[in-house]
């Protein structure tokens, strides 16, 4: 069920809200805040290290010794945070490791920071997101 609720917000502040709807292809207001509160939603069950899960991108040069394996071994390591991993060859030198996690915050923290620490990873990042048995 829909509820409707009226707020005031500066127009300043209201002119750069429509101008992140915009960029952000939101056909209105309401969908845009939507996703603003089940965003911070997601940010809280991180922050309560609640069951969480989120996705993993590594590009790294396969050529540097031993990243592969490196990789490889921290994976086994936490593979009862592991769902699913995808490795693709982007080029001669590069490869993408994109791979799918659950488990408590802190956890899946743990992993996505050690594998982002590694020497050969080049670009990596940590998409947060929810069970989604929160999210309405």
């Amino acid at each position: 069920m829909l509820k409707r609720f009226t707020i005031s917000i500066e127009q300043e502040l209201l002119a750069d809200f429509d101008t992140y709807m915009q960029q952000h292809q939101y056909k209105n207001r309401s969908e845009a805040i939507r996703d603003l509160i089940r965003d911070r939603f997601v940010q809280n069950e991180w922050a309560a290290d609640k069951e969480v899960m989120g996705v993993i991108s590594l590009v790294y040069d396969h050529h540097k010794p031993q990243v592969q394996e490196k990789i490889t071994d921290l994976q086994h390591e936490y593979h009862h945070q592991i769902v699913s991993t995808t490795h693709v060859h982007m080029d001669h030198d590069n490869c993408l490791e994109v791979i799918i996690i659950r488990g408590k915050a802190e956890k899946v923290q743990e992993l996505a920071d050690n594998l982002l620490a590694l020497r050969g990873v080049r670009y990596g990042k940590l998409a947060m997101n929810s069970t989604g048995e929160h999210l309405h």
